[in-house]
């Protein structure tokens, strides 16, 4: 089969669009005809290389797929040979005691379609029959595949851990990002009112688009001010951050007295300042999100089926150009998603 992998790790000129051996499944799994996948920065963080994480060579990435079964093992009886799914990216040992309580996010075996295995950035795919959720019939392939991980991270950020009530004031960074554009949308469904930033006007007229209240360009304004004066001085309830260094401490000055950070990235860098008497004196809680359950997914998928969470797609590129996908991701070129068809 056609795929898209890199030998060694580096820039995005290391991807290569070469023939591989199909994936065989196993006795739990699927093996899936991929119709899109959808880039992540996970991508680009792996291509690169990550300190302490062992990556085998040669690896197809793609945590965000959909497509058609082609197969199913011998104990799947759920799902059949010609079924139309997507699939949700994290993989987990099922037994543990976080995944017995329903947090599968958190098993300490914890991987991604992608990641340490191989996942999307081919024609074939092969993951475990219980990620498979089937595709809404109103969705695309490149809307389906624009889904799964910004979907289930935005809604555990939102909805699991800050808990954003109606009538809060939302802070979301990165507007044009996949899981900032999925932000706006859950926040504003919890009856939040959303501020974005963004890094141009073309952009925050697309955050307005899909729900913002309040749009703030961070190249043009001292943004934590300009929050300061959306909120009469308040701040924001919460502050949905993912952007890292860059905005960390902007981010932490948002905030209203007894206010709620969660984060669950560091794309602008990790090594991020905090002033902790801005912690401690205004009584704010810092919260890590790190993706989300299997179950999370099911419920968010519930409000896209109803068209109340709609899947932004930037453009789509055929999977041979995976390396101009990187580099348009890597240059914050898009706004939402950008997508690889096989």
């Amino acid at each position: 089969m056609k795929a898209t992998i890199f030998r060694q790790h580096g820039g995005a000129e290391v991807l290569e669009y070469a023939d591989v051996d199909e994936p065989r499944i196993r006795a739990n799994e699927v093996l899936v005809e991929v119709r899109a996948c959808a880039l992540n920065h996970l991508d680009v963080w792996a291509r690169k290389g990550l300190p302490g994480i062992e990556i085998p060579l040669p690896h197809i990435l793609g945590n965000d797929i959909a497509g058609v079964v082609r197969e199913a093992g011998e104990v799947v009886d759920w799902v059949r040979p010609g079924d139309e799914v997507l699939l949700q990216p994290g993989v987990s040992c099922g037994h543990c005691a976080e995944c017995l309580r329903g947090m599968d996010n958190l098993c300490p075996a914890y991987d991604m379609l992608g990641y340490r295995r191989d996942g999307g950035y081919a024609q074939l795919v092969a993951a475990p029959a219980v990620n498979v959720i089937r595709k809404p019939q109103s969705l695309g392939w490149e809307e389906a595949a624009a889904l799964p991980l910004v979907t289930v991270t935005a809604w555990h950020m939102l909805v699991t851990r800050a808990e954003v009530q109606p009538g809060e004031d939302v802070l979301i960074h990165a507007a044009g990002s996949g899981v900032g554009s999925i932000g706006i949308q859950i926040a504003k469904l919890r009856g939040a009112r959303v501020i974005a930033t963004a890094g141009s006007d073309e952009k925050l007229e697309k955050a307005r688009s899909l729900g913002a209240d309040e749009v703030i360009n961070y190249t043009r304004a001292d943004w934590p001010k300009e929050v300061r004066r959306l909120t009469n001085k308040k701040g924001v309830e919460v502050v949905f951050e993912h952007t890292g260094a860059e905005t960390w401490p902007g981010s932490i000055l948002s905030l209203a007295r007894d206010g709620r950070l969660v984060t669950c990235g560091a794309t602008s860098g990790y090594d991020a300042r905090t002033d902790l008497r801005q912690v401690f004196y205004r009584h704010v809680s810092l919260l890590g999100s790190f993706m989300g359950s299997k179950a999370e997914l099911l419920d968010a998928m519930k409000f896209v089926e109803r068209g109340m969470i709609r899947p932004v797609v930037d453009r789509t590129l055929p999977l041979a150009e995976a390396r101009r996908a990187h580099e348009l991701m890597e240059d914050r070129a898009q706004f939402g998603k950008l997508v690889l068809v096989p």
